[in-house]
């Protein structure tokens, strides 16, 4: 009964800000106006459902966002195992104070607010940057390079900044994994001759791979939720084609597109899709793993 008592208000926490909003779904099937209110708004049931399959441009404009946030969330799955090679790499600097000043400056752009972020992009590598200036009075180019300004290379770029901004904080749960290993098992590695990239491959890095794999399946669940505050900032008339994800579909209808309604029955559709992802993944890696989170 404690140990119920001790988690009880992370469980309220969880029920306040998770699933009591879910209430909210129902002014999908209304047309909802914020100043007449849920009671004064017009019952038009599975409208707004429909109209997201009946016209062709919503079609393609969804099909298009639908490819963007696939795109960024697969390059993220992709190199996801990219904290993992990091923690084992800095758990073997043996300099104490290089290792704890690496992992500081590798940790430290994750507390950034991606704000913070774009401000920091726009002063390197905007048209008036220190990026462009530099290479301007080097000689090497005539005119400014539109760096952010462009629909090149959008999902690259993007993925290049949630790395600089994310491996150092993601290799942290890694790094708490490998204190857990036996140390053991590395004397008699040891001593049976094996070097340290043998260690490293034969007993650190499967030992991680549990941790991964559950890391993993709630990747795969939430691929279609990769926020929208990285892709908000960076957003403008060049590249917003290939950089409006879903999240951020769902804002701009819902707050600029005023149709508040149509957003809540695209977040309605993506929840019952990434229920189905999770689903499917813990399924796939029960199967070929035997480690499951369900």
């Amino acid at each position: 009964m404690s140990m119920f008592l001790t988690v009880l208000p992370f469980l309220v926490l969880v029920f306040v800000f998770s699933y009591l909003p879910l209430a909210g779904w129902v002014t999908a099937l209304y047309d909802y106006k914020p100043a007449l209110g849920l009671t004064g708004s017009k019952f038009v049931g599975l409208q707004w459902f429909e109209m997201l399959v009946s016209s062709p441009t919503q079609v393609r404009q969804i099909a298009q966002v639908m490819t963007n946030t696939l795109a960024m969330s697969f390059l993220g799955i992709a190199t996801s195992l990219l904290p993992v090679f990091f923690a084992i790499l800095l758990n073997e600097i043996r300099w104490k104070w290089f290792r704890n000043a690496v992992q500081t400056l590798t940790t430290l752009p994750n507390f950034i607010s991606w704000v913070l972020v774009y401000m920091i992009a726009f002063s390197l590598f905007s048209t008036t940057g220190l990026v462009n200036s530099t290479l301007l009075d080097w000689g090497l180019i005539t005119m400014p390079v539109k760096f952010l300004d462009t629909d090149q290379h959008v999902w690259l770029t993007m993925l290049a900044w949630s790395l600089w901004k994310g491996l150092g904080w993601g290799a942290i749960m890694y790094l708490a994994a490998i204190t857990a290993i036996d140390p053991a098992l590395n004397e008699s590695a040891r001593i049976d001759g094996a070097n340290r990239f043998q260690i490293m491959r034969y007993i650190t890095f499967p030992h991680l791979m549990p941790t991964y794999v559950v890391l993993l399946i709630l990747s795969i669940a939430s691929i279609l939720n990769n926020g929208m505050e990285q892709y908000y900032v960076f957003q403008n008339a060049f590249n917003k084609e290939f950089i409006q994800v879903l999240d951020l579909y769902v804002y701009n209808i819902g707050i600029t597109g005023s149709s508040l309604s149509m957003a809540t029955a695209l977040g309605m559709l993506k929840s019952v899709i990434s229920i189905i992802l999770l689903v499917t993944a813990n399924a796939i890696a029960k199967r070929v793993r035997g480690t499951s989170i369900i």
